[in-house]
């Protein structure tokens, strides 16, 4: 795989990930910080570490799911793996600045 080509598949599955809501707050994961860290292996495997908005997140079963079976299925992606952490544990300065002023933090 080329750099161009990972980079390519790197923006296709950060594209996918903003398709993706915490249903709780109407931003995607992406944009709210939960996402630590995607690598693109050269075989085209997707590394994915995420954290959640509190350990007792309601969707903690699903929404790690969600995101694996979503990036597997972007095109170009040989298969993919979520890892969950709360090191360190999300707060909201994590968020983008386009989530601060969606949820009338700025």
């Amino acid at each position: 795989m080329t750099p161009e080509e990972k980079k390519h598949l790197e923006e296709r599955v950060i594209d996918m990930l903003k398709s993706v809501y915490d249903p709780e707050i109407p931003v995607d994961i992406y944009e709210l910080g939960l996402i630590y860290d995607v690598v693109i292996h050269e075989d085209a495997s997707v590394y994915i570490k995420m954290t959640l908005t509190s350990p007792a997140c309601p969707v903690a079963e699903s929404l790690p799911n969600e995101v694996e079976q979503k990036v597997a299925g972007v095109q170009g992606v040989k298969s993919a793996k979520v890892e969950i952490t709360f090191e360190p544990p999300w707060d909201r300065t994590m968020m983008s600045e386009a989530a601060q002023l969606e949820l009338g933090f700025m």
